[in-house]
């Protein structure tokens, strides 16, 4: 693969709204007939770990019906490649179409990585005339090792839209389960390191394989939007929902952003740039976070 040290936008794209990001194996044909109806923001049709070896081939194959399918109620349609030389080109080969909007990128751990791969969307953009640098990149970190790396695989390449830990396969790099003690400040790391590169955190500080209890699951994603998290891969549709409701702002909040706003504009006239409102003062970091509350809000 070639590297692509120039940056493959040349204009910054916008930042999607997922609130919720839903794995689907690409081999099961009812999975994916059904997902564009799971209510989903976005739908990763998965070519790794859900896909048995020897089916792989076939669930490339099918890709291209597959994406279209998926994208039928303007979905964002994602495809989560393989770490493999061998399968990530012959995914990247598959991947790279019309109406895929990112590629989920497993077990990042460099920023030279990330450069490779972009090299080679690079290059099967062009020979296929195709948008240049419309498919972005998701990273998945997996690996303690990437934790030292964050800010650089944040900003490796302009495709890069967003991050996430792996919980359970980070888990198992460190010898450890996936519980709350061991994930915190990982996840934390992801999200600064996100944030710093204009990127979507993505995540809840827990497995994301415990999709049976509802109300502790429903918990952890309002617990990762306070920390400021903007939303949650699902491995399930009952999680959509949840992360869907856990990640939108309430209709308290959205009250008081506006009351925020609107004591703004009283205080603008009054020549202050910080003020009271209800016994709490309010200076422009907490009307900023009022605006990206009312943005939300109307994204919904």
């Amino acid at each position: 693969m070639i590297k692509d040290t120039v940056p493959a936008v040349e204009s910054p794209m916008s930042v999607p709204r997922w609130r919720s990001l839903l794995f689907v194996p690409a081999h099961v044909p009812r999975f994916v007939e059904a997902a564009h109806e799971r209510g989903a923001d976005g739908v990763i049709l998965d070519l790794e770990d859900s896909v048995p070896q020897d089916q792989k081939r076939e669930a490339r194959r099918q890709l291209p019906e597959s994406v279209a399918k998926v994208a039928r109620k303007g979905t964002s349609v994602l495809v989560r490649v393989n770490r493999g030389l061998r399968a990530l080109a012959a995914d990247l080969d598959a991947a790279v179409m019309e109406g895929v909007d990112a590629l989920v990128l497993p077990k990042t751990d460099s920023a030279e990585w990330v450069l490779e791969i972009a090299g080679a969307v690079s290059e099967l953009e062009r020979e296929r005339s195709l948008a240049p640098g419309r498919i972005r990149f998701l990273a998945q970190i997996e690996t303690p090792g990437a934790l030292e790396r964050l800010a650089a695989i944040a900003s490796a390449h302009a495709r890069m839209v967003a991050m996430a830990l792996g919980p359970e396969d980070f888990s198992a790099a460190v010898g450890g389960s996936p519980e709350f003690d061991l994930l915190l400040a990982p996840n934390l790391c992801v999200l600064f390191a996100a944030r710093a590169a204009g990127l979507l955190p993505l995540g809840f500080i827990g497995s994301i394989g415990e999709f049976s209890d509802t109300h502790k699951l429903r918990e952890a994603a309002v617990h990762a939007r306070r920390l400021g998290f903007a939303g949650a891969l699902a491995i399930h549709p009952t999680q959509v929902a949840i992360f869907n409701e856990a990640f939108s702002p309430s209709a308290q909040e959205v009250e008081w952003a506006r009351s925020v706003v609107a004591a703004e504009d009283d205080a603008i006239k009054r020549g202050l740039s910080a003020f009271s409102l209800n016994g709490k003062m309010v200076d422009p970091p907490v009307v900023r976070r009022a605006r990206e509350i009312l943005a939300l809000a109307s994204n919904n």
